[in-house]
C-alpha cells in the first residue's frame, strides 16, 4: 500500500504544468516575503555573499511632460506653419458680455494668456483693440503698421475700424484693401513721425484730420486718442487709435495710460510676430537657395536651360511681373556689350524671349543693367518715373508692359568678376521691391553666379575638346602647299587677267586645268595692283594660293572651283561692273581673299545637317556653323609659316582686314542675306550712290557676296546647266546620307528620287533669290544689268524645262488655267520676271547637244527688261 501511495503522488506532480521564466519572474517580485523564507532554509554562504554583494538600483524617475494643448513653436510645427498645414489650436474666447464685467487686472490676465498661446498677430491685435475698446469705452479703434525703408517710410491700415463686436475678418485689411498714409500726413502719419500722443476732443477742429473716410462711410469721428507702438529700441512699428468716448465724451488720462499699457503688450506681440515672419522668411530663402543649388549643380551641361530654370525660380521666389538675365561677352574692351540676355514675362504665358543684338543697344532695362556692371553696385528703384537718370519721358518699351518699380544685382563668378545682371521688375502685389527682396536676390545671385559661370566652363571645355577633334581631322586631311608647288607657281608665266576672260561675265572655269585657275588667281591679285600696293613678297602669295587651293575638299560643288568663280565674279563686278570707286585698295584685298576663302574645308553639306548630327562644328558654332568655321580655316592658313598675305600691314590695318574678311565669308550664310535683303532693298530704292557710310557700305558688302556666291545662276546657259546638276548632285548625296545613317526622309531639293523635279526646283530658287537680288544691283549701277538679263535667261530655260516634264493636259485645262491666271493678274501684281521666251532644252541631251541646240537657237538678251519684283512667297527648292 505504502508504494502505491507514493506512485500516485509522483504521478500528480509530473502532470502539474511548469511555469515559464517570466511567470517564475512575476511570482517573485509579488512574494517577496516567499525568497526571504526560501533564503533562510536553503542559501548557502555564497550564495548570501553574492546577494549581499549586489547593490540595489535606483528606480528611474519618468518625467513629467506638460499635456496641455498650446500654441508653442517647435521644429516640427515650425516646418508646418511654413508648409501651410498648422492646424490652430481653439482657444476657450469669453463672450463679450464676461468680458464686460471683469475688472482691468483679469482683463489684463486675458490678454497675457493670449500672447502666450496666440501665433497669429492679426488675430492678437484685434483682441487687443477689442479689450481697449472695453476698457476705453471706445467706439471703434484702428492699428497702423510701418512699411517701406527708412528714408521713404509710411504707415498702412492693418485692423481698421475694429469695434466690439466686428469680426477679424471684417477688420482685417489686405494689400488691396490698405489704406497708406505717408509719415506726417494726417493724425496717424503726424504720430508715427512725432512719436508722440494725441488727444483729440474735435476731430473736425484739428486741421491734420481727414474727413474722407467720413463722408465716404457717413460715419462721425468726434473725439481722437492716437498713440505710436514702439519696439524695444524705441523705434515706431506702428500707431494706434481709438474714436469716439462713449457718451459724447472726451479721453481721459486714465484712457490714456490704460491704452498705453496695452499698446506695450501690442508693440511685443508685432515684435515677434515680426521676427517670426524674418525665420519663417529666412528658412523659405534657405529651402529655396538649397534647391537652386541642387539645380544649378545639377544643369550643368546647357546655359540656356540653365538661365531659364534660374529665372523661373527668381520669379517664383519673389512674385515680380517680369525677370530678366544679361550675360557679358567678355571677349569685348571698353563699354559693357551683352552677349545674350533671356527675357520671362509671365503674362505673355510664361514664354522666354531672347532680345536681338540690336534691341539690347537701345533697350532703356539693358541700359540699367549696363549702370549696374559699370557701378558695380545693386539698384533698387521704387519709381521709375521719378528717376530721371532712367526716365526721360515714357518708360514704357513694350505697349502692354508698364515698368514701375526694378530691382538689379550683379551676378559675381567665383573670380569675383561680373558676368551678368538679374533684373527683376514690378512686384505682383505693386509694393516697390524692399531691402528683403534685394538680400534675396543678392543671395540668389550668387549661386546663379556659380551656376552660370560652371556651365560656362563645361561648355568651352566642350568646344576645346570639338575644336581638338576638327583641328585634327583637319590636320589630317589638310595641309600647307609643298614647296615644288609654290615653286612650279611661281616660275609660271601668268598671262593679263584681260586675256584670261576675267573680267567678263561671261567666263567659264569648266575647260581650264586646275594649274589655269591658280594661274588666274594670280592675275587678279597682280592686275588689281594689290601685291605691289600690299608689298606681298611673290612666294608668299603663291603658297598662300596653293594653300587655300589644297584646304578644299574634292567635293562635288563647293570645291576650289567654286571658290575660285566666287572671286572671279567679284572681280569683275569691281571693275566691269563699276563699284571699284566705292572701295579703297585694303577693302578690295579683303572682298578677293574672301571669296577664295568662304567655303574653305567644306564637306558637301549644310549647317543643317551638322546641327541635326551634332557633330563637332556645331558644337562650336550656335549659327552659321559652317561659315565661321571657313573663317577660321581662313585664319589657320594665314597662321601658317609662309603664307601671310597681310605680313605687311600695320596693326590697324591687319586688324580691320581681319574684320572684314570675317563680315564677307559669313555673309554668305543665305539665313543673313534674308535678314539683310530688306534694308538693302530700303537704301537702293531711296537713290543711294556712294555708300560712304559704314553701316551701308558693310550691307553692300554682304550683297556683293551673295552676289557672286550664286553667281553661277546667271551663266551662260550651257554653263548653268551643267553647274545646276553639280549642285543637285551634291544635296543628292546629303541626301542619301539622311536616308541610309540617319534614317530620315529629306527634303525635296536632297531627295533623288524627286531629282526629275530639278527644272521647277530652280525656278523656285531663282524667284526666291536670285531675281530680288540682281534686280536690286541692275538698279544700282547699269554695268551690273547683264547678271540680271542672264539670270532672267536661265529663269525661261528652266521653266521651260519644268512645262516639259509636267503632264499633258487638254486644251480645255490650257484654257481653264488661262482664264486662273487672267483672275489671279487683276487680283495681284506678277510674281515673276518673264523675257520672251527663245529656247527649250532637254536635260538629257549631251552637253555637244546642249551647245549646238543653243547655238542654233540663240537666246536674246533682254536689254530692257520691266524689273517686277515678285510678291508671293516662293519655296526655296535650290541652291547654288
Amino acid at each position: 500500500m505504502k508504494v502505491s501511495n507514493e506512485t500516485t503522488e509522483m504521478e500528480t506532480v509530473m502532470e502539474e504544468p511548469k511555469m515559464s521564466g517570466n511567470e517564475v519572474e512575476q511570482f517573485l517580485l509579488n512574494n517577496t516575503e516567499f525568497i526571504v523564507e526560501h533564503l533562510k532554509k536553503h542559501g548557502t554562504p555564497t550564495l548570501i555573499k553574492k546577494i549581499s554583494d549586489i547593490k540595489p538600483s535606483t528606480p528611474r524617475k519618468m518625467p513629467m511632460f506638460n499635456t496641455a494643448p498650446r500654441n508653442s513653436i517647435t521644429t516640427s510645427m515650425f516646418k508646418r506653419y511654413v508648409e501651410g498645414n498648422l492646424t490652430r489650436i481653439k482657444q476657450e474666447r469669453k463672450n463679450m458680455t464676461e468680458l464686460k464685467k471683469m475688472s482691468e487686472a483679469e482683463l489684463f490676465t486675458e490678454l497675457i494668456k493670449d500672447i502666450a498661446t496666440e501665433l497669429d498677430v492679426n488675430v492678437l491685435c484685434h483682441k487687443i483693440l477689442q479689450n481697449v475698446n472695453i476698457l476705453t469705452k471706445s467706439d471703434r479703434s484702428s492699428l497702423f503698421l510701418v512699411r517701406g525703408s527708412k528714408e521713404n517710410r509710411h504707415l498702412v491700415s492693418k485692423l481698421f475700424d475694429v469695434t466690439e463686436t466686428s469680426t477679424l475678418q471684417e477688420s482685417l485689411h489686405t494689400e488691396e484693401t490698405e489704406i497708406k498714409v505717408p509719415f506726417g500726413r494726417g493724425i496717424a502719419g503726424y504720430v508715427a513721425q512725432a512719436k508722440d500722443t494725441v488727444n483729440i476732443t474735435d476731430a473736425y477742429e484739428d486741421p491734420r484730420f481727414n474727413n474722407d473716410i467720413d463722408k465716404k462711410t457717413g460715419y462721425r469721428t468726434m473725439s481722437i486718442l492716437c498713440m505710436p507702438i514702439s519696439n524695444y529700441e524705441g523705434e515706431v512699428i506702428g500707431v494706434a487709435q481709438i474714436i469716439n468716448k462713449a457718451g459724447n465724451g472726451i479721453f481721459t488720462v486714465e484712457d490714456e495710460r490704460l491704452f498705453e499699457k496695452y499698446l506695450t503688450f501690442c508693440g511685443i506681440g508685432l515684435t515677434n510676430a515680426q521676427l517670426f515672419e524674418m525665420s519663417v522668411m529666412e528658412y523659405k530663402r534657405n529651402q529655396m537657395l538649397l534647391n537652386l543649388a541642387r539645380g544649378v549643380f545639377t544643369e550643368q551641361t546647357n546655359l540656356d536651360k540653365l538661365i531659364k530654370k534660374i529665372m523661373l525660380d527668381a520669379q517664383g521666389l519673389l512674385k515680380c511681373e517680369r525677370c530678366s538675365v544679361y550675360l557679358i561677352d567678355d571677349s569685348l574692351e571698353g563699354d559693357v556689350v551683352f552677349s545674350k540676355a533671356f527675357d520671362l514675362y509671365p503674362r505673355d504665358g510664361g514664354n522666354f524671349h531672347v532680345p536681338s543684338a540690336a534691341l539690347l543697344k537701345t533697350s532703356r532695362n539693358a541700359e540699367i543693367a549696363r549702370h549696374v556692371v559699370v557701378a558695380a553696385v545693386p539698384l533698387n528703384i521704387a519709381d521709375i518715373t521719378q528717376e530721371n537718370d532712367y526716365c526721360k519721358g515714357s518708360f514704357d518699351e513694350d505697349q502692354n508692359f508698364k515698368t514701375k518699380s526694378v530691382l538689379c544685382m550683379p551676378i559675381y563668378n567665383s573670380d569675383k568678376k561680373i558676368i551678368g545682371v538679374t533684373q527683376l521688375i514690378n512686384k505682383i502685389n505693386g509694393n516697390p521691391f524692399n531691402e528683403s527682396d534685394a538680400n534675396t536676390i543678392e543671395a540668389f545671385s550668387i549661386f546663379t553666379g556659380l551656376g552660370i559661370h560652371n556651365c560656362q566652363m563645361y561648355e568651352n571645355a566642350c568646344k576645346l575638346m570639338a575644336k581638338q577633334s576638327v583641328a585634327l581631322e583637319v590636320l589630317s586631311y589638310h595641309a600647307t602647299a609643298q614647296n615644288d608647288e609654290t615653286e612650279k607657281l611661281m616660275t609660271c608665266d601668268i598671262p593679263a587677267a584681260e586675256n584670261l576672260g576675267l573680267y567678263t561675265y561671261e567666263f567659264n572655269d569648266l575647260p581650264m586645268s586646275e594649274d589655269e585657275t591658280l594661274k588666274s588667281t594670280i592675275a587678279m591679285f597682280r592686275d588689281s595692283n594689290i601685291i605691289k600696293n600690299f608689298r606681298i613678297p611673290y612666294d608668299v602669295i603663291c603658297r598662300w594660293t596653293c594653300s587655300v587651293k589644297k584646304n578644299y575638299r574634292p567635293v562635288t560643288y563647293h570645291n576650289w572651283r567654286h571658290a575660285f568663280n566666287v572671286a572671279q565674279t567679284m572681280f569683275t563686278i569691281l571693275y566691269t561692273g563699276g563699284l571699284i570707286p566705292l572701295f579703297d585698295d585694303l577693302e578690295v584685298f579683303a572682298l578677293l581673299a574672301g571669296c577664295l576663302c568662304h567655303d574653305l574645308d567644306h564637306r558637301g553639306t549644310n549647317n543643317a545637317f551638322q546641327v541635326k548630327v551634332e557633330s563637332p562644328l556645331a558644337m562650336l558654332y550656335s549659327t552659321s556653323v559652317m561659315e565661321h568655321h571657313h573663317f577660321d580655316h581662313c585664319i589657320m592658313i594665314l597662321n601658317s609659316e609662309g603664307n601671310n598675305i597681310f605680313q605687311s600691314l600695320s596693326s590697324e590695318e591687319y586688324r580691320k582686314v581681319i574684320k572684314m574678311l570675317e563680315h564677307a565669308i559669313l555673309s554668305t550664310d543665305l539665313a543673313l542675306y534674308f535678314k539683310k535683303r530688306g534694308d538693302f532693298k530700303k537704301i537702293v530704292d531711296e537713290g543711294e550712290k556712294e555708300f560712304q557710310e559704314p553701316i551701308k557700305k558693310d550691307l553692300l558688302k554682304a550683297m556683293m557676296m551673295t552676289v557672286c556666291d550664286v553667281a553661277a545662276i546667271t551663266k551662260p546657259w550651257e554653263v548653268q546647266y551643267e553647274v545646276a546638276h553639280m549642285v543637285a548632285n551634291e544635296f543628292f548625296e546629303q541626301g542619301d546620307i539622311e536616308k541610309t545613317q540617319l534614317g530620315e526622309k529629306p527634303i525635296a531639293m536632297m531627295d533623288r528620287d524627286k531629282q526629275d523635279e530639278l527644272p521647277k526646283m530652280q525656278v523656285g530658287f531663282i524667284d526666291a533669290i536670285c531675281i530680288p537680288v540682281y534686280k536690286m544691283f541692275a538698279e544700282l549701277n547699269p554695268g551690273l544689268e547683264p547678271m540680271f538679263v542672264g539670270v532672267s535667261n536661265n529663269r525661261n530655260n528652266w521653266q521651260a524645262l519644268a512645262e516639259d516634264n509636267e503632264p499633258k493636259t487638254t486644251e480645255k485645262d490650257k484654257e481653264n488655267e488661262k482664264e486662273k491666271d487672267e483672275i489671279k493678274e487683276e487680283n495681284d501684281s506678277p510674281q515673276t520676271i518673264k523675257p520672251p521666251r527663245t529656247s527649250k532644252v532637254k536635260p538629257d541631251q549631251p552637253l555637244t547637244a546642249r551647245k549646238s541646240s543653243i547655238k542654233s537657237k540663240q537666246i536674246t538678251p533682254q536689254k530692257k527688261v520691266a524689273i517686277k519684283e515678285p510678291k508671293g512667297k516662293t519655296k526655296i527648292c535650290m541652291l547654288m
